[in-house]
């Protein structure tokens, strides 16, 4: 397994640095549950914004451990509630998810007043990454 290299991280970046479909596992009682979101990749960690309140946050603040998978892209990483999407310490996060997600995000779904509107970031530890038949095994760990 090899670290993040200037490859690799270009093709992370062509491929998820956009809105992109993502599935997230979680686990609760050692039972699995999967579900998908819209991700934007950035810097070795998705984000997808979320709600507090749901069965998906609830599982990461129990158990952190998630694994996801999209576009012949699989990892493992760590969940984390970042907080409010308008609380001033996710600014500049929260303006590049705005433009990710610039088809949708104001369309009714999300409610921007409630605070319970989060972040959710999945910083990667280790994935597996395909592309034009070579298998790239990463580790996102930073020394």
């Amino acid at each position: 397994m090899e670290k993040l290299t200037i490859e690799t991280e270009k093709i992370m970046k062509e491929r998820f640095g956009k809105d992109s479909i993502i599935a997230v596992a979680t686990v609760e009682d050692g039972k699995p549950y999967v579900r998908n979101v819209d991700g934007y990749y950035e810097d070795g960690a998705f984000y997808v914004i979320t709600y507090a309140l749901s069965n998906k946050m609830k599982q990461i603040a129990q158990n952190p451990d998630v694994a996801i998978a999209g576009d012949w892209f699989t990892a493992h990483g760590k969940g984390s509630n970042l907080g409010w999407f308008c609380k001033d310490a996710n600014k500049n996060i929260a303006d590049r998810l705005r433009k990710a997600f610039h088809e949708w995000i104001d369309n009714g779904h999300n409610n921007f007043e409630d605070e319970n509107t989060c972040i959710l970031c999945i910083q990667l530890t280790d994935g597996i990454l395909f592309s034009h038949g070579t298998r790239y095994e990463i580790d996102f760990l930073k020394d």
